[in-house]
């Protein structure tokens, strides 16, 4: 009797963006939940450089060790090329379905997304506009308002271009100047003298040459998981999760990934509230035409106003993620999301929808 074969999964991470070790940490996760019976798993690690390479090292050597980051050279392994001419096959061989586990550009942004349509193989998350318009804050928030989702007051200062004085009195401080495309909070400052207003753009301008200035939300941190419907329907909403960042004076890098955070799941808050956040979270998913998975991110004032933060269309996947963890808290643990994932990618295909 001939054995079936096994799902081909290319899990692509790594990437050229500064969120690199973060995709790195996520891939091993998800390398260790695939069931071996039926999945057969295709790692691909892209340099900081953009070389791709099939990496040889261990599952481990993709985890935080201490406060060293996990990273994927030169010397990971051996070349490897991913054709996007669909009658051209690639040195990687046949792959059913890609798990594009990068985080920020090159990678969350619809560009590898471009690649994979090009190529006509399946992938798990976001089309290539939803990718981009969730990539860029600004566009995020667009969208949002044009579908009533309440955002909070800001500023876009695209390259060479400085926050006006009307701006400034309209935003107050404290304000948060960020890069438009990026993630993981890199690239962050809160300020609270607007004397510090431009070492604060050209810190996010090291990243992305278009900065955005938001006024500070004075409010809780709640953060809500998306899942496309399983068989095409409507997307589903996960239990909701809050972040408390105790003495760090915001959810920056360090105290996601490296000092570690508190959270609640589900999130302590009125029903009505709790379900006003998950509506928006679902109508955030629909407004950007988004597919397969996403963690939208909300603040909630004391007086109960919700507002929308942002959107990731490939949210953190490591052991300690909030995506995974809101799942879980709400009935489906890792393995069994990282099968959906997968199942809803081949069900999709590629092209238009």
């Amino acid at each position: 009797m001939t054995t079936p074969r096994k799902t081909r999964v290319a899990i692509v991470f790594g990437g050229r963006s500064t969120e690199h070790a973060i995709s790195c940490v996520s891939a091993g996760a998800i390398l260790g939940a695939l069931d071996p019976d039926q999945y057969e798993a295709v790692p691909v690690g892209i340099t900081r450089e953009g070389r791709w390479v099939l990496p040889t090292g261990e599952r481990s050597q993709l985890a935080i060790s201490g406060n060293k980051l996990p990273e994927i050279t030169a010397s990971s392994g051996d070349g490897v090329v991913l054709a996007a001419d669909p009658t051209t096959s690639s040195s990687l061989g046949d792959v059913d379905v890609v798990f594009p586990v990068l985080h920020g550009a090159y990678g969350e942004d619809g560009t590898i997304q471009g690649m994979l349509e090009m190529a006509g193989i399946p992938y798990v998350g976001a089309n290539v506009f939803a990718s981009a318009a969730a990539m860029d804050k600004e566009f995020t928030k667009k969208l949002a308002i044009a579908e009533g989702i309440p955002v909070g007051p800001y500023a876009v200062l695209r390259a060479g271009v400085s926050l006006s004085e009307a701006d400034k009195e309209r935003l107050g401080l404290p304000v948060f100047v960020k890069p438009s495309r990026a993630g993981s909070s890199t690239g962050i400052t809160k300020i609270s003298d607007w004397a510090d207003l431009d070492a604060a753009v050209a810190t996010a301008r090291q990243i992305d040459p278009k900065v955005l200035v938001e006024a500070a939300i004075v409010g809780r941190e709640i953060e809500c998981g998306v899942l496309e419907g399983e068989t095409g329907g409507s997307p589903e909403a996960s239990l909701l999760a809050e972040i408390h960042v105790d003495d760090a004076e915001w959810y920056d890098f360090e105290t996601k990934y490296l000092v570690g955070s508190r959270f609640t799941i589900p999130a302590s808050l009125p029903d009505s509230i709790a379900k006003q956040v998950q509506e928006y979270a679902l109508r955030t998913f629909t407004a950007l035409d988004c597919a397969g998975l996403a963690r939208v991110d909300f603040f909630v004032t004391e007086s109960g106003e919700v507002f929308l933060n942002e959107i990731n269309t490939m949210p953190g996947m490591t052991p300690t993620s909030m995506f995974p963890m809101m799942w879980a808290a709400t009935g489906l643990e890792y393995p069994k999301v990282v099968d959906r994932l997968i199942r809803t990618a081949l069900r999709r295909g590629t092209g238009l929808h």
